[in-house]
């Protein structure tokens, strides 16, 4: 066993995954640009960027997992019907689709494309978590109306870019249902994590059929963010909520001036 590869990549799994737990997303907003030049720059490995969306998209898989099984177990007072059973069956289903060809089809395009994909997609997270939340945020999850083709269409649309970059979609799923669909912040939160375990899913079943997969390296990352997510969960339980959504904006603002300037 290669001990810098081993090392190097437990830690980017653990920063990942604090991160990830820290912002309520999962990681790979910011697993990816850390996967993509960190291995590189320390001489431990070189990834191509379909093998850092193959890498990352399996961390945000037991990232999720790991989420919902939390999230099953917490008990909060009041918290009974925050989850959106209808909204989590139209984009669930609807993302699942998306994600699953959008992780097969990565691996047949170039880096350069990936890279493309993922710094629009920073870009347009940066400017819709910047828009003002829309939904009510006291309007129970039982009475939540919304447009069920727009759900469906745009899950359908972050699914497939998702997939293609390793993600499960939460960095720009969340500000399309809070600005959008006008849903209240805690059952964006809450739907959102069922989501994007879907998601994840069918991005996972995606790179298997598409191939190519480091495998040492991703089982390295997952230990590593096995151990980062519960411990910046529990930090973000201390911040100010607007200090970790403009947290959010700089941290994802600064990765995709990174990777546009590796692109041009």
């Amino acid at each position: 066993m290669d001990m810098l590869l081993f090392l190097v990549m437990v830690v980017l799994g653990l920063v990942g995954s604090f991160f990830s737990g820290l912002l309520g997303i999962g990681g790979a907003i910011i697993n990816y640009p850390l996967l993509l030049y960190v291995p590189a720059m320390l001489g431990a490995a070189y990834f191509s960027a379909s093998e850092v969306s193959s890498i990352s998209m399996f961390q945000v898989f037991f990232a999720s997992l790991a989420g919902v099984i939390a999230f099953r177990k917490k008990t909060i007072k009041g918290s009974e019907g925050v989850v959106h059973k209808g909204l989590v069956l139209y984009m669930g289903s609807s993302i699942l689709a998306g994600s699953l060809f959008g992780g097969f089809v990565s691996g047949m395009l170039k880096g350069d494309i990936i890279n493309l994909t993922y710094g629009i997609l920073a870009v347009l997270a940066v400017v819709l978590m910047l828009i003002p939340a829309r939904g009510k945020g006291d309007q129970p999850a039982a009475e939540l109306h919304f447009n069920k083709g727009v759900a469906i269409g745009s899950a359908f649309v972050v699914g497939i870019v998702s997939g293609i970059v390793g993600a499960g979609g939460a960095f720009i799923l969340i500000p399309i249902m809070l600005t959008v669909l006008r849903i209240p912040t805690r059952t964006t939160i809450a739907s959102s994590l069922a989501i994007v375990f879907i998601s994840a899913i069918g991005g996972v079943f995606g790179k298997l059929g598409g191939g190519g997969i480091p495998l040492w390296p991703t089982v390295f990352t997952v230990i590593g963010s096995l151990t980062g997510a519960p411990i910046g969960s529990k930090l973000s339980a201390k911040i100010n909520v607007k200090v970790l959504r403009y947290g959010l904006v700089i941290l994802i603002a600064l990765t995709a001036v990174k990777v546009w300037s590796s692109i041009l």
